[in-house]
C-alpha cells in the first residue's frame, strides 16, 4: 500500500468518483474550501466528478451547491442515479424486489434476534418501532417491516432502494458477516455506519456496478477512473477503479481494496490527490 504522494495515477484521468461521509465531507458534514476549489478545478479541467454515496438523493444537499458539469450522483449504494441539477430527480433505479426483501427480513429475524428494520423507498424512508428514529425524515411511517413492504398488487407501490437492518448488541463487522452467511445468496449486504447498521440492496447492486454502467455510457474506461472511499460499501468501487484511495480514517477492508491511502477526511485527503492529478496534467 502506498501513500497519496507516491501512489500511481492513471496516465489519463477522465472521472473522479468519491464517497461523501467519512471521505469528501469532514466530520461536521461540510466541505472545506480547499476541497470545494479542488472539485471545481477538476471539472474546469474536463474531469467529470461523480458523488457515489450510500445516502438517498434527498440527503444530497450537503454537496448540491458544489455540483458542476453533469450533476449526476450515484445514491443508495448504487440503487439509484440522481440528477442533482433537477432537485435530485431519480433517472435510474435498481430496486430490491419486495418479495426478496421480505425473505431477507424473515431470515435475519431468525439469525439475529433483536434486529430491527427500516425500508428506504424512492419516495422516502419508513421504519419499525424499535429502529433508531430518523430525525431528518419526520414524515416517516412507523410499522413492522412486513407491513412496510406490503403492496396491494405487484408494482403498485414505490420501488424499494434498500432495507436497513440495525442490531443493538452485535459488533458491526460480526453482524455483516452473519447476514452475508445467512442471506448473501438473496441480496447484497454492506455497511457504512460505525454502528451495527447494515444496508441491503438487490443482489449484485453496488456502487461499483452502477459506476461502471455510467462510465460505459460515457465511453470512460475503468483505467481512467480515480475513486475515493472509507468503508465496506466502497470496497467494490475501490477495487474496480484504475486508481483508488482509501482515506486515512478508512476501515481496513477499504484500505485493503485501494491502490493507495490518502489523508483523512478532516485533512482534505481527496483534495490532496485531485491537486496531484491536476499538477500532473
Amino acid at each position: 500500500m502506498t501513500s497519496a504522494i507516491d501512489s500511481p495515477l492513471p496516465a489519463v484521468t477522465r472521472l473522479i468518483a468519491t464517497d461523501l461521509d467519512g471521505t469528501l465531507l469532514r466530520d461536521d458534514k461540510t466541505l472545506s474550501d480547499r476541497t470545494v476549489a479542488a472539485l471545481a478545478a477538476a471539472e474546469e479541467a474536463g474531469i467529470e466528478v461523480f458523488f457515489v454515496t450510500g445516502r438517498p438523493a434527498r440527503w444530497m444537499d450537503v454537496v448540491t451547491a458544489h455540483v458542476h458539469g453533469h450533476g449526476m450522483a450515484i445514491c443508495a449504494n448504487g440503487a439509484a442515479v440522481a440528477d442533482l441539477h433537477r432537485d435530485g430527480r431519480l433517472i435510474e433505479v435498481r430496486p430490491l424486489e419486495r418479495d426478496v426483501a421480505l425473505d431477507v427480513v424473515h431470515v435475519l429475524r431468525e439469525a439475529a434476534p433483536g434486529v430491527s428494520f427500516a425500508v428506504e423507498l424512492t419516495t422516502g424512508i419508513h421504519y419499525e418501532p424499535a429502529y433508531p428514529p430518523f430525525h431528518m425524515d419526520p414524515g416517516a411511517t412507523v410499522a413492522v417491516a412486513e407491513k412496510l413492504l406490503h403492496e396491494e398488487a405487484p408494482g403498485s407501490a414505490a420501488p424499494v432502494l434498500k432495507v436497513l437492518a440495525h442490531h443493538p448488541e452485535l459488533a458491526p463487522d460480526t453482524f455483516l458477516t452473519l447476514a452475508r452467511e445467512a442471506a448473501g445468496d438473496r441480496a447484497s449486504f454492506t455497511r457504512s455506519s460505525p454502528t451495527a447498521l447494515l444496508e441491503i440492496s438487490g443482489l449484485g447492486v453496488s456502487k461499483a456496478g452502477t459506476l461502471a454502467a455510467c462510465c460505459a455510457q460515457r465511453g470512460i474506461d475503468r483505467a481512467e477512473v480515480v475513486a475515493f472511499g472509507d468503508m465496506p460499501n466502497d470496497v467494490e468501487m475501490l477495487s474496480w477503479a484504475g486508481a483508488s484511495f482509501a482515506m486515512g480514517n478508512a476501515h481496513p477492508a477499504a484500505v485493503a481494496a485501494a491502490s493507495g491511502v490518502t489523508l483523512n477526511n478532516n485533512e482534505d485527503g481527496v483534495a490532496v490527490v485531485i491537486e496531484r492529478i491536476l499538477a500532473a496534467r
